[in-house]
């Protein structure tokens, strides 16, 4: 038998008939660790839910504007390639093909909600008629369409990389110098002139067209000094590798600067993870493979911060694309998919796995943490997905974004935190304002009772299976100890 609770906050304070287990937390305030660099972000691909007149267009944009978040990563991919290539076919009888009327709406709805932010954009997809192929790669008409197999061929038809670099130097121009002059000497006007402050090269390139170090960093180097010509003040990222644990002779050689062209600069490196569980693991089981998957995915970053000191201590690190992905989401464009209804706890497990990378990574001085992605949807990964594909509401996932958004940032300061272990993970942080705050983390789908001797009277913020899609809950603490409930993410005004 359950005690009774009237009230969300008391249903989260109150204790059950069942004894939880008490996890006893102790900062101390005099024993700073590290200084906190790491910015909460999230990256938005585009697809076609963002498009204007979809249903969810306008409350997805408000959400963006709305999080205010620094360094959003903008990425039109080859899955839909006419909302993210824009000179689908080869320049032919001294005519060109450039083409924005697709992409310019989401590129300018984009920067337009995140206007006053730095931002990363990047459109990942080279033409597909700039690489060597047997036959011409079709893609269809109906831009909503989506394509699998758009990236074809390893080898570039000019291997110079100049085709290459020169196509970004003018989708730059177009947004930032209000237009260009093509490959047959016709100017085409855009009229844009936006503030775009990092660009980065292509994305997943261990992936996409199975690019060796040595191609891919010269294609970078070509880029960058094409790019640089247009906006000499741009900065940029580089690799976006999609499996950095295997990606260390990558490392060693992007990251060594006699590799490159003299003045490329390397500003930026970025790489991904997604915890993956197996096709026949059931949901309660997800949580103990989750958090395992980040384990080894924070040596791995320890492993590239121990190369990156090494041969370019300057250059900042984005992991921007931090998430989760459902073992079905790898079927998608076989034959046979269905897609699977996402139970709500995976929502919150996925937000409680973000906001623990978030603390750990805050502790290693990484730049930045960038939940993925925006919108996803069955066909797109409706599994990586930070609101619902048919409403455009936030799930767990975008609320402890915001929530770790509105409390911690850049010029924080950790403090050595006591206690926590293997299932609940806990930071404190004093702010760059001097405020005490403290960041839990429950990685168990169970309840826990978390003791903290300065609590009584204060105030936790939190997300959890109670709160669901709906903004974070709070409540004061009555005396030292409070429920810490399945999967909760919690900050406590200390």
């Amino acid at each position: 038998m359950k005690f009774a609770c009237l009230t969300l906050a008391a249903a989260v304070l109150c204790r059950g008939a069942e004894p939880a287990e008490k996890i006893a937390i102790s900062p101390d305030w005099s024993r700073v660790t590290s200084e906190c660099r790491t910015s909460v972000t999230i990256q938005v691909v585009v697809n076609p839910p963002l498009r204007r007149g979809s249903a969810i267009h306008d409350r997805v944009f408000r959400e963006l504007r709305a999080l205010g978040a620094d360094y959003v990563r903008f990425v039109p991919w080859f899955p839909y390639p006419r909302l993210g290539v824009a000179e689908l076919e080869p320049p032919a009888g001294g005519k060109t093909f450039w083409d924005f009327s697709l992409i310019d709406p989401l590129a300018t709805d984009f920067l337009n909600a995140t206007a006053g932010h730095p931002v990363v954009m990047n459109f990942s997809t080279i033409p597909q008629w700039m690489w060597v192929t047997p036959r011409p790669v079709s893609y269809p008409d109906d831009p909503n369409q989506v394509l699998w197999n758009y990236t074809q061929g390893s080898e570039l038809r000019d291997p110079t990389a100049k085709e290459v670099a020169d196509y970004y130097a003018r989708l730059v121009s177009w947004y930032t110098k209000g237009g260009f002059t093509d490959e047959a000497g016709q100017r085409h006007e855009s009229g844009y002139h936006y503030r775009i402050s990092h660009w980065e090269v292509l994305n997943e390139v261990d992936f996409e067209h199975s690019m060796s170090p040595q191609r891919y960093t010269g294609i970078y180097d070509a880029v960058v000094q094409a790019i640089r010509a247009v906006e000499p003040d741009m900065k940029f990222v580089g690799l976006g590798l999609a499996e950095p644990s295997n990606a260390a002779a990558t490392f060693e050689y992007f990251l060594n600067p006699r590799n490159h062209k003299p003045g490329v600069p390397l500003d930026f490196i970025s790489y991904h993870f997604y915890a993956t569980p197996t096709p026949d693991q059931a949901p309660a089981a997800q949580q103990f493979t989750f958090f395992e998957q980040a384990e080894r995915f924070l040596t791995t970053v320890r492993f590239a911060e121990a190369i990156r000191k090494r041969l370019s201590a300057s250059t900042g690190v984005m992991l921007n694309e931090l998430g989760a992905i459902a073992a079905d989401d790898a079927r998608q464009g076989q034959p046979g998919y269905v897609f699977k209804p996402i139970p709500d706890s995976y929502w919150n497990l996925c937000a409680a796995l973000y906001a623990y990378l978030y603390g750990q990574l805050a502790g290693m001085g990484i730049d930045v943490a960038g939940a993925s992605q925006l919108v996803g949807y069955p066909s797109q990964y409706p599994s990586v997905s930070l609101v619902n594909w048919e409403t455009g509401e936030p799930n767990a996932r975008l609320r402890v974004v915001k929530l770790l958004r509105d409390h911690f940032g850049p010029g924080d300061h950790l403090v050595n935190t006591a206690g926590g272990g293997s299932f609940v993970y806990a930071q404190a942080f004093t702010t760059r304002d001097g405020a005490r705050r403290l960041l839990l983390v429950n990685k168990r789908d169970r309840e826990f009772d978390v003791v903290i001797p300065e609590a009584n009277g204060k105030t936790v913020e939190y997300v959890d299976q109670t709160t669901g899609s709906q903004p974070p809950a709070r409540a004061k603490i009555s005396g030292d100890t409070f429920k810490l409930t399945g999967y909760m993410v919690a900050v406590v005004e200390l």
